[in-house]
């Protein structure tokens, strides 16, 4: 069974860190590029961050940029989004997805498999 789990997720007071992990189980993610999206209450979902197949090339959101790292390591089966300078508008529900491409369609979340989510909280 092909499965995205992401982890990491939590309350955190804002200017905190979280990582958040993405694992995959029943294939591997070695020829998939990644991205990350969230959804807040009441608002569509964003892409935040994307990351290719080899890791030789990352994208970000404006909104995260400069503070938010992606990062992957194939030999875990596992991708991280790295989250500094938290801010109250960060909370959302963050989803990692992939089979998909980091050209301009990741905007679009034209991603064929996604996880569960994992919630984020920054909150004081």
């Amino acid at each position: 069974q092909l499965q995205l789990v992401e982890s990491g997720g939590g309350l955190v007071q804002p200017g905190g860190s979280l990582r958040l992990s993405c694992a995959a189980s029943g294939f591997t993610l070695d020829y998939s590029a990644i991205g990350w999206f969230r959804q807040a209450p009441g608002k569509g979902r964003e892409a935040v961050s994307c990351i290719s197949s080899s890791g030789g090339s990352a994208n970000y959101a404006d909104s995260v940029k400069g503070r938010f790292t992606i990062s992957r390591d194939n030999a875990k089966n596992t991708v991280y989004l790295q989250m500094n300078s938290l801010e109250p508008e960060d909370t959302a529900v963050y989803y990692c997805a992939a089979g998909g491409s980091c050209d301009s369609s990741w905007l679009y979340g034209l991603f064929g498999s996604w996880g569960q989510g994992t919630q984020v909280t920054v909150s004081s």
